[in-house]
């Protein structure tokens, strides 16, 4: 075998090296020799594949945990087994195609190092994040989410929101809304039924609100809701009945009827929505649904022109109206007792709001003469109990009123106007839990009421439960912002409660929101609390030559007891029982009259008034 010897080359040695012209000897060449042999061998290349490689397992690996709820070591396995294979992958690279034919210089095994290196610190850094990720998600503390409340109405409730008009004519509005109030009270009668009253349901008239949403705001598992088409003679109602939780319908049906059957027609459609709703009806409860109704297609449209009229009363005109549409509708049929318990509710208030004296006397008797012979005529009808007993009230015969708004409670107790009235009455004449159950009762039923709501608050100071009353009057306020009439008997009764709990500077600017006859009143009591004494009695004055004060005059033995003058209130007491004064009824209760209730004059005056035991 030839070999070099002495350095000298051999003769096939130098006829390989002739030709070749001589390479400059510089630093770089192990380098750039070196770096060919990585890009013939494609260290880098399997480098960066791997590189990836273990990112993509890395992250599909974590995902699969999550999806499959895998413990945690099997991402961390899969962190050290690429780690682990780093090195072998690179060596492999190293070798790839064939194996090398020189040794590996100090600076190639340097680089080679230095790649194993990056790569390592590469997949450690992923790793790493994935340590701090799962650390931190492990201790950081994280404030939990408040529990989203189910939602849950009570069972058998249901809310019937204004029929739509289809008649192409506005002004059979009126027939189409009363028709829906006319099916609002005949489901209310069926006791099993909790009906979401009038002012709630007729809040969304012509807002074509999403069902779901209805029922939330009313609290209530299904809404009813249809269309009224009225003809000369005939009508058609359709009426659906949907889930308020799932808003599927379960129930719908088209009616077309002759007008003077549509007294059976809202006893069918009640009948159905209580069978939809699983309710077993009564045998007696079908005839509870018509009492007091009419068959008469004349008589029901001129009883629902007086109703439209009576709901929307502005002034003593509007009540005026109402009252002639009622007695209209009697004239058509003696027999409608409902007509005659609603004439009763208008002559009582239009005797109580508009009319002094001797007219408002009289307006009154004709009430309750009305209310009788609604109750003649159909000795179950719960209004017409309501509306006796609201007459004996403004009469200042509490006993009687008493009794009356106990039986109505009886007849109808899912019935948030009787409800209301009982709940404020009850508490003034010391069933202070009684009527405060009650109260209560009618705002579940009528949810976005203001007037009912205002009426809770005024129990609720009846009951000197003043921070409660406050609470509540503001609500009230909060319902109907734009409602002046609201607005200001919650204003004068935040200003009362205000009073009574000793904020005398809250209770003058309350009672600065409330109307131009209750201003003096209030003011007359704050400004003397607030060292104000000159212009106490000049409010005191002003109250005593208003038609107010006059027919009021409680009102200066308030302030006369609150002044610490007890002669001149107890006078002033035994005028307003002489004129039969209707706020008489706070007597029993209210802190006001506490500096007088050891007063002998005083006691005569409440022994005289018969309050119920």
């Amino acid at each position: 075998m030839a070999t070099e010897k002495d350095g000298v080359p051999l003769p096939n040695e130098a006829k390989r090296l002739e030709g070749k012209a001589p390479q400059a000897s510089t630093a770089s060449q192990p380098a750039d020799s070196f770096w060919a042999r990585i890009k013939r061998h494609k260290v880098v290349e399997w480098t960066l594949a791997y590189v990836a490689f273990g990112y993509t397992l890395l992250h599909g690996v974590q995902m699969l945990r999550e999806t499959f709820e895998w413990p945690l070591l099997v991402p961390r396995l899969t962190v050290v087994g690429l780690a682990l294979g780093a090195p072998i992958a690179v060596t492999l690279a190293w070798y790839h195609g064939h194996r090398a034919r020189h040794r590996i210089s100090g600076v190639e095994l340097s680089i080679l190092i230095a790649l194993l290196v990056v790569a390592g610190s590469v997949l450690w850094r992923v790793s790493r994040n994935h340590h701090e990720h799962a650390v931190a998600a492990a201790t950081t503390t994280v404030t939990p989410a408040p529990p989203v409340t189910p939602f849950k109405p009570p069972p058998h409730s249901v809310a019937v929101l204004p029929f739509v008009n289809m008649s192409g004519d506005k002004e059979q509005e009126y027939f189409s809304q009363g028709l829906t109030e006319e099916l609002l009270n005949a489901l209310s009668r069926i006791n099993e039924l909790q009906v979401a009253a009038r002012t709630s349901s007729f809040s969304f008239q012509g807002e074509h609100p999403d069902i779901a949403t209805v029922a939330h705001k009313l609290n209530v598992g299904a809404v009813l809701e249809g269309s009224v088409r009225r003809s000369a003679h005939t009508i058609r109602i359709t009426a659906q009945l949907v889930d308020g939780i799932t808003g599927f319908h379960l129930w719908s049906q088209t009616y077309d009827r002759d007008l003077g059957d549509v007294l059976a027609l809202q006893t069918e459609i009640a009948t159905a929505v209580a069978g939809a709703l699983k309710v077993q009806l009564l045998g007696g409860e079908a005839a509870k649904i018509e009492v007091g109704g009419t068959r008469n297609a004349t008589a029901f449209d001129a009883y629902l022109r007086a109703s439209s009229a009576y709901w929307s009363a502005q002034n003593g005109n509007d009540y005026q109206a109402a009252i002639a549409g009622y007695t209209e509708a009697i004239r058509w049929d003696p027999d409608y007792a409902l007509a005659y318990a609603d004439r009763a509710f208008a002559l009582a208030d239009f005797a109580q709001g508009w009319l002094r004296g001797p007219t408002a006397r009289d307006s009154l008797d004709k009430a309750q003469t009305d209310a009788r012979k609604a109750i003649a005529l159909a000795p179950d009808l719960a209004d017409g109990h309501l509306a006796l007993g609201s007459v004996f009230e403004a009469t200042v015969d509490y006993t009687r009123a008493s009794q009356e708004y106990g039986r109505a409670l009886a007849l109808a107790p899912g019935n948030a106007k009787i409800l209301a009235t009982y709940g404020m009455f009850a508490v003034r004449v010391g069933k202070t839990d009684a009527g405060l159950a009650a109260a209560r009762r009618s705002v579940v039923l009528d949810p976005l009421n203001a007037w009912y709501r205002s009426w809770l608050g005024v129990s609720l100071w009846g009951a000197r439960r003043y921070a409660e009353s406050i609470v509540v009057l503001r609500d009230a306020k909060a319902l109907a912002p734009n409602d002046v009439a609201v607005n200001s008997q919650s204003n004068a009764w935040l200003g009362y409660a205000y009073y009574t709990s000793g904020d005398f500077q809250s209770a003058r600017a309350a009672c600065a929101g409330a109307d131009e006859d209750e201003q003096p009143f209030c003011f007359a009591l704050t400004s003397n609390k607030l060292g104000e004494r000159a212009a106490a009695e000049t409010m005191l004055s002003k109250l005593q030559a208003s038609a107010f004060g006059a027919v009021h005059p409680l009102l200066a033995t308030v302030i006369y007891a609150q002044w610490g003058d007890t002669a001149r209130a107890l006078d002033w007491l035994e005028t307003a029982m002489r004129v039969r004064d209707p706020f008489l009824v706070n007597l029993k209760v209210a802190e006001w009259f506490d500096p007088l209730r050891n007063e002998p004059r005083f006691k005569a005056v409440e022994t005289a008034l018969k309050f119920p035991e």
